[in-house]
Parts: C-alpha cells; structure tokens; sequence
C-alpha cells in the first residue's frame, strides 16, 4: 500500500471515530447533523419567506380589496415562527433518543405551531378594526368610534385567552377542573363587579339606540346640559354654569332622556293680556296684526301660528299665542323671541293698546245713616 494511501486511510479512521465519540449520550455525527439542518433552515428563512411572499403579494396586489394585503403582513410573522418550528422538528430528531424526551420534544412543537396560530390571530385584529369603523361610519354611529380601542382590546384578550387554554390542554392539564376553580373566584369577583358590568351595558344602550352624540344639549333626570365625552364607565355632561357632571351609564340607561338637539323647532307660548278699557275693534286689529307679523316673520315657522282673543281674565283681556321659532340653538332662539317681544309692543303701542297688570279694585259702599 502506497503512504499516501495509507495516510488518507488514517485519516479517514480518525475521522469515523471522531464521529463516533459520545456526548450526552450522542454521536458527534448526530450533534453536528442536528445544528447543521438548524442553521440551513435560518439563514434560508428570510430566502424562502421573501420567495413566497414576493409571489403572493404579485397576486393580491391585482385584487380589488385590501384585506389580502393585510392579511400577508399579518400572517408573515406566524410564518417564519412555523418555518423555524419545521427546520427545529428536522434537526433534533437526529439527538432525541429516549421516548420521554420525544414526548415532549412533541408538545413543544404543537406549542410552537398553537402559538404561531394564535400570534396571526392576535395581530388580526387590525382587520376587524377596519370592517366596524366602516359599519359604524356607513352606519352614521359616530360615538362607536369611541368603541372601537375597547373591542380591539376585548378581541386581543379573549385571543390570548383561548391561547392560553389550547397550550394547557397541550401539555395536558385539565383546563375543566381550572374553570371551575376560577369559576367561585369569578363569581366574587362578578358580584364586585356588578356596577362596572351595568355602566358597560348602559354604554353599549347609548352605542346603539344613539339617544344622543357628543355636543348635544341633553336633560337626564335633573342633570342639564351639553354632552362632552361619552365613555365605557359615564358621560360627562357641561352644565350651562360650566360645572362637569358624570353620569354613571346605568343610570343614562335607565333614566328618561330630553335630547333639545333633536327638535326641528322651538315652542313660544304665552298670554298678552291688555286692559279692559281697549276697546273691542281694537282687540280684534291687535290680534290680526300680531299674527300677520308673525306669519311675515322669516325666523317662524308659519304652519304652526295661534294668535287669539282667548279669556276674560282676573284683570285683563288676553290674548293666546302659540307658535315656533325655526332655529333651535338657544341663544338664536333667546334672539327670535325678543324680536317678536318687541315687535308686539310696537304693534300695541301703534294701536294705543296698554298691557294691563295684576291688579284689583275695591269698592266701599256707603253706609246708610239712621236718624233718630
């Protein structure tokens, strides 16, 4: 046999028994078979996922919608966990020799592929936040945009939730017996609760019967004012002397709600009562003159105008009127019925009409005197 030959034989012998040494109960050949598959699966992840998502992105980019875009930026996260999970399964089945060890070699990488599961779910909730601001925008429920931080939270934690629960099922605890443990702390708990449940519910009431928005001039019960914050817990309510008022939501539910904001019109009702000296032609031209002011008058609404001689009242001759303003703001509103105020006297005092006031007579009668 030639040296050289020899040499290579040598070499090639130390090199079987190299391989052939144990750690941990392991051959070097599988150790470096294990964490050579490993590596390959890393450094050809961002190779392979940029692959895929290049071809799948070339598709939905053609489609009309949106969603398929997020949906790839939502899932490529769970994807490399999935790649990994793959390339980790491969490479320690060349070290995992005992059936323990498999097992729960095993549970580790349903776990993974649970937790990848769960993470594109978790991260979804980004679509779902889109789909209920379009129906609440098309729906024209501008407070449920005020809800929709407090559902992608509740999403994000009933997903972590039922996460949790399919991984302890995974490594086999009883999740009926850890329910049901939870189950009298929960009650407890509920019972504590019960106000923060009730304003809950008061605010999902205010969210979709919408009895008023923010900015609204409201009255709920003897609470007056402008809407400026609807929450999960109260509604806070400006008062017109500036003061902050929160309403509990149970309460908001439950009590009986005059939104002024939604009236197409203003009420103005009141007696004119004039002396009882006016003469009657002059009554009858009052009345005419006032309601023909008020049918001409641009800020009233002429389907709705009552002007009447009505009642002999205690001291005076009254006169009805009962009609609306257009505007219902307040403060033009306060404008329009001054306006009319003033233009009534003018027409009383074109007339030479006095508006009478309370008043009474008293009348002494004479005494009889007797003569003796």
């Amino acid at each position: 046999m030639r040296p050289k030959e020899e040499k290579m034989d040598l070499v090639l012998q130390a090199f079987n028994d190299l391989i052939k040494i144990k750690f941990l109960g392991i051959t070097l050949l599988n150790w470096f078979l294990c964490f050579f598959i490993f590596i390959i699966f890393i450094i050809f992840r961002n190779i392979v996922i940029q692959y895929i998502f290049t071809k799948l992105k070339n598709f939905t980019s053609k489609t009309k919608t949106k969603i398929d875009d997020e949906l790839l930026k939502i899932i490529e996260p769970s994807l490399r966990i999935i790649f990994i999970t793959i390339g980790f399964y491969l490479s320690f089945q060349f070290i995992i020799r005992s059936p323990e060890t498999y097992k729960i070699f095993i549970h580790i990488i349903k776990s993974l592929f649970i937790f990848s599961f769960f993470l594109a779910l978790y991260r979804a909730e980004i679509i779902f936040t889109k789909i209920i601001e379009k129906i609440f925008v098309k729906k024209n429920i501008t407070v449920g945009l005020g809800y929709i931080p407090f559902f992608n939270k509740f999403i994000k934690f009933l997903v972590i939730i039922f996460g949790l629960i399919f991984l302890l099922q995974e490594w086999g605890y009883n999740i009926g017996a850890i329910i049901t443990g939870l189950g009298i702390g929960g009650l407890a708990v509920a019972l504590a609760a019960r106000e923060t449940l009730a304003n809950f519910f008061g605010s999902l009431t205010i969210l979709f019967d919408k009895p008023f928005q923010i900015g609204d001039w409201i009255v709920i019960g003897n609470i007056e004012g402008t809407v400026e914050d609807i929450g999960f817990r109260s509604t806070k309510i400006r008062t017109f002397a500036q003061a902050l008022v929160t309403v509990p939501n149970s309460k908001v539910a439950s009590e009986e709600i005059i939104n002024w904001s939604k009236m197409g019109k203003r009420r103005i009702k009141f007696m004119l009562g004039v002396k009882y000296s006016t003469p009657v032609e002059k009554v009858k031209k009052a009345v005419n003159e006032i309601r023909k002011m008020l049918l001409e008058h641009p800020e009233i609404h002429k389907q709705t105008v009552f002007v009447y001689f009505n009642e002999f009242g205690e001291s005076s001759l009254n006169i009805f009127l009962y009609f609306f303003t257009k505007t219902t703001n307040w403060q033009k509103y306060l404008e329009v019925r001054e306006d009319v105020l003033i233009k009534i006297i003018e027409i009383l005092n074109s007339l030479e009409i006095e508006i009478a006031f309370p008043s009474q007579s008293v009348y002494f009668e004479t005494p009889i005197s007797i003569k003796n």
